[in-house]
């Protein structure tokens, strides 16, 4: 226990160090609020794991998390389902038809609880603690508290009123909150993937990314406060857009459903086409380049993997950030090839990896799968540059300058967040 936490403390100084080297202003940087921000991260941690009555109450929203999005299946099964026999035909329970609705179904109950108001009264309260504790400004801290409960274009609907005036540290932390954290959609599309058919799995797994999802909203904070650190006067004022998803509920349904619908193709597509890249690349890399040169029987000497490829380029290149951070050497490769394939890729062919890896029991530890379930748990991608520009540019044209300048530091900052949650977890397994 004690090896663990001193290796997640060096993995987070080390962090904090990258943070610092590429601040833009590493004289005005609030150290206090980077001190809070993180022993925040620490205590909720510790009460997560290790305080047995708050461990059993995350246990208990994991499982209801998990059964609500079971209900999913019942609707593919509708759908899949014979008009003969009423049987769902074997073979078709695949990631189309059983990952995907899950995105649709918890995007339109999430627009049922923000019509109802439910959503903003919870985000609402995250964004008190923190503004009181971290010293923010309200925008930051209810876009902060959003994103752990919304994506990263839905969380700013949330303080549209403040986009045209809000501060560059201000836009710096909400860009980075929405790449620290991911929608409650995907998430519950994770869940499914990570979990499969066990009930108990998923429910694990549910803990584990509302878990991440609650520990990087602050994280997000302290990473773009390094990097972007704030020197305006700011707004303190707290209050939430009305903005109501719809004029009724049922419009609420349509328009969550509609979204959910345009996210999953949108996801699907990512899949399919990064896919395929992958493998066209993969082919030049091995059957051509490995090949000709003979590097792919080196790699095979002395390597786990069979040659030159994508996944092993990643893999040693983040290889060295998954050992600071505590990940046990056995899989530091296999960690850094999932964090690779996230920051290059995305999130979810990462995660659609670490489920083939789990279900193949190529991981020496259980810490490694865990770390790793926290270290993916984020937008942090290129692609997000680019729909954080659109999306947030589209509620506020006149920052999309700014937005675009900050597009890197927060594609780093998301990540680092990221990273430092993981680093905190790591401490108690």
């Amino acid at each position: 226990m004690i090896i663990s936490i001193l290796k997640g403390l060096l993995g987070i100084a080390v962090l904090v160090g990258i943070a610092w080297l590429a601040s833009k202003d590493r004289k005005r940087i609030n150290w206090t609020l980077v001190g809070k921000g993180i022993a925040f991260q620490i205590l909720l941690a510790v009460l997560i794991i290790e305080v047995d009555f708050v461990a059993t109450g995350f246990d208990w929203v994991g499982k209801i998390f998990a059964k609500v999005i079971s209900f999913t299946n019942d609707g593919s099964d509708f759908l899949m389902r014979s008009f003969i026999d009423g049987q769902v035909a074997p073979g078709i329970m695949n990631f189309a038809f059983y990952i995907l609705p899950t995105i649709i179904f918890f995007s339109a109950l999430s627009a049922i609880l923000y019509y109802l108001g439910i959503l903003q009264r919870v985000v609402f309260l995250f964004a008190w603690v923190m503004k009181r504790l971290m010293n923010l400004s309200g925008a930051e801290s209810l876009s902060a508290a959003g994103n752990i409960f919304l994506g990263q274009t839905e969380s700013p609907l949330l303080v549209r009123p403040y986009l045209d005036s809000m501060t560059r540290s201000e836009i710096m932390c909400l860009m980075t909150g929405g790449m620290a954290t991911i929608a409650g959609g995907v998430l519950a599309a994770y869940m499914q993937y990570l979990g499969g058919d066990d009930p108990v799995q998923r429910a694990l797994f549910a803990k584990h990314l509302l878990t991440a999802s609650v520990m990087s909203a602050p994280a997000a904070v302290v990473a773009a406060k390094i990097l972007v650190p704030e020197t305006e006067n700011f707004d303190r004022s707290m209050k939430i857009s009305e903005n109501r998803m719809g004029s009724n509920l049922l419009e609420a349904i349509s328009n969550g459903t509609s979204d959910g619908l345009r996210l999953a193709v949108n996801v699907g597509a990512m899949l399919l086409v990064f896919t395929a890249l992958i493998y066209m690349g993969n082919y030049m890399l091995h059957d051509l380049i490995g090949s000709w040169t003979g590097l792919n029987d080196l790699i095979v000497a002395n390597t786990n993997y069979d040659g030159l490829s994508f996944q092993f380029i990643v893999g040693y290149a983040f290889a060295p950030i998954a050992w600071l951070m505590g990940i046990p050497s056995e899989d530091i490769v296999l960690v850094g090839q999932l964090l690779g394939e996230k920051t290059i890729l995305n999130e979810f062919y990462a995660y659609s990896t670490l489920g083939e890896m789990k279900n193949a029991g190529v991981f020496a530890h259980e810490k490694s799968i865990i770390m790793a379930t926290y270290i993916l748990c984020g937008f942090a991608n290129f692609a997000s540059i680019g729909i954080q520009i659109g999306g947030i540019g589209a509620l506020a044209p006149t920052r999309k300058g700014m937005l675009s300048k900050l597009g890197l530091y927060a594609l780093l900052g998301g990540t680092l967040a990221c990273l430092f949650t993981a680093s905190i977890v790591g401490m108690f397994y």
